[in-house]
């Protein structure tokens, strides 16, 4: 058992290798030490254990910013989002757990096996926790290199297939210990090959200026919701927008920055309300501005109670005027919806964000063409922007995509992890990618993943930039998505496999 102990620190040393603290050679040090727990493993079953315990480790420091966001709300106790944290990495550790027990099942024997299978398997159950129940992948091996010059592989890879790599890193300098050179040598050079191969063209400069202004109120999720701060917030996005100029400008606003509705289908009442909400917002904009910001759209069949609402993305021309929206489809459980609510609310649990009306799930990933010079804008919403191949629409590929969210909820560590997540992004699609949030942090991404401009987190401000431009043409992950983690991944676990029959 005390292999296990030293996995699950090893996980725990690991999750600060991630933003905010960012000591990324910790990562592949610490699959190094993952490497040896599973080797000196005596069955699948240890192995397996060692693998979750490592998983649960890292994701229970890394995932700690969850717990903030229950203390922005009264009807659960705040302890309850501690206990949110330990059950859900205990769920998503089972995936490292996977990973593991495939490397000791085919590379028990041979040391070379074991590594090639983990990096493998990791590709591969990355990509599962992803995508299984909704998908959770928070914190994928590959945004702890975000900040390092090897982002750009994943226009090549994907962030699956650069977290694979990483495996493959931390295993070589095991083997390295065992005086096995040659696999340091091979993945070393490999991911030098992966870096300097061009995989498209993004052109240094812009063939047209485009203006964009990114609006941050710094208005915390304690005040957001408050009675009567409405008018408060309502002041500080005028503020930091700026008056119109001889030049069209694109502003750009955080998710929900305007909390009463923007559209609303109950009485005439509630529609001219939701009229004079849009109206305020876009008396800042010049005749040829445009404004991209979060708002609730609400839905009545009967035309006087609420039936259904959308947390959405409005695009606005002057005088109110809804010129397109894009409805957020990949819903957050407890945030924007209550899962089998007849039961949990029973038991007293209810939703982080105030309200009794769940959300209504969007169509998926859309491309809004706003007119003027930007044109087409890819539209995703808060952490939409983690599911890598699930950010644009592929017949309508955008110039930009613009990622307003609420990191309020998430305390120190949330913010920062989200935005090396939105790297990725911009890195896959070799697009431009717009970040803006109430209270940071704010950013302008270039089509290679590098932050061009961006806001501390608490700070009230705005960022004036020209719309860096996206990549010629679509990187290969951009053409062939995750299929190409996917075939590498299980190439990487045949490869093993065979490797190991002949060796016996």
């Amino acid at each position: 058992m005390v292999y296990v102990l030293y996995a699950f620190l090893a996980g725990v040393a690991s999750a600060f290798a991630f933003e905010p603290v960012g000591l990324w050679p910790l990562l592949p040090v610490a699959f190094a030490i993952l490497c040896e727990f599973i080797c000196r493993s005596k069955s699948v079953g240890r192995a397996l254990f060692i693998g979750w315990a490592f998983g649960v480790g890292q994701f229970v420091v890394g995932l700690n910013w969850i717990a903030t966001a229950f203390t922005y709300q009264a009807a659960m106790p705040a302890w309850l989002g501690w206990v949110a944290v330990v059950l859900l990495s205990l769920y998503l550790a089972i995936y490292p757990a996977l990973a593991a027990g495939l490397a000791w099942r085919f590379g028990r024997e041979d040391r070379v096996v074991l590594v090639t299978v983990l990096g493998g398997a990791w590709a591969v159950t990355e990509w599962l926790r992803g995508t299984m129940f909704t998908g959770f992948p928070w914190n994928p091996a590959a945004a702890a290199l975000a900040p390092t010059p090897l982002i750009t592989i994943t226009a090549l890879i994907g962030t699956y297939g650069l977290s694979g790599l990483v495996v493959l890193l931390g295993g070589a300098i095991w083997l390295e210990y065992y005086r096995k050179w040659l696999p340091l040598v091979v993945i070393v050079g490999v991911s030098a090959l992966l870096w300097v191969l061009p995989s498209s063209s993004v052109p240094a400069d812009p063939l047209a200026v485009m203006n964009v202004r990114v609006v941050q109120p710094n208005i915390g999720q304690e005040d957001k919701w408050r009675p009567g701060f409405d008018e408060e917030a309502a002041r500080r996005l005028a503020m930091l927008s700026g008056q119109p100029s001889s030049e069209p400008r694109l502003l750009l606003w955080p998710e929900a920055a305007v909390t009463d509705p923007l559209t609303d289908a109950r009485t005439d009442e509630h529609q001219a309300m939701a009229e004079f909400q849009r109206t305020r917002a876009t008396s800042l904009l010049g005749p040829n501005d445009r404004l991209l910001t979060g708002g609730i759209a609400l839905d009545s069949k009967d035309g006087v109670h609420v039936t259904g609402a959308a947390n959405s993305i409005f695009a606005l021309a002057p005088g109110g005027k809804i010129i397109g929206r894009y409805d957020k489809a990949h819903l957050v459980p407890y945030g924007e919806y209550l899962p089998m609510r007849p039961l949990l609310s029973a038991i007293g649990l209810s939703r982080l964000a105030p309200g009794d009306t769940d959300f209504m799930a969007g169509p998926g990933p859309r491309t809004i063409n706003v007119g003027g010079q930007w044109g087409r804008v890819g539209l995703q919403l808060c952490y939409e922007i983690i599911f890598s191949g699930e950010v644009v629409e592929e017949k309508h590929r955008p110039a930009f995509i613009f990622n307003p969210s609420n990191d309020a909820w998430f305390g120190r560590w949330g913010p920062p992890q989200h935005l090396a997540q939105a790297r990725l992004r911009a890195a896959e699609e070799g697009l431009p990618v717009i970040r803006s949030t109430p209270t940071g942090i704010s950013a302008v991404i270039d089509g290679r993943g590098n932050i061009v401009k961006s806001l501390p987190w608490r700070t009230a401000g705005a960022i004036d930039a020209v719309l860096p431009p996206a990549a010629d043409s679509p990187p290969p992950f951009a053409r062939f998505g995750n299929i190409i983690p996917l075939v590498l991944g299980f190439l990487l676990i045949i490869g093993g496999i065979v490797l190991a029959r002949r060796r016996r």
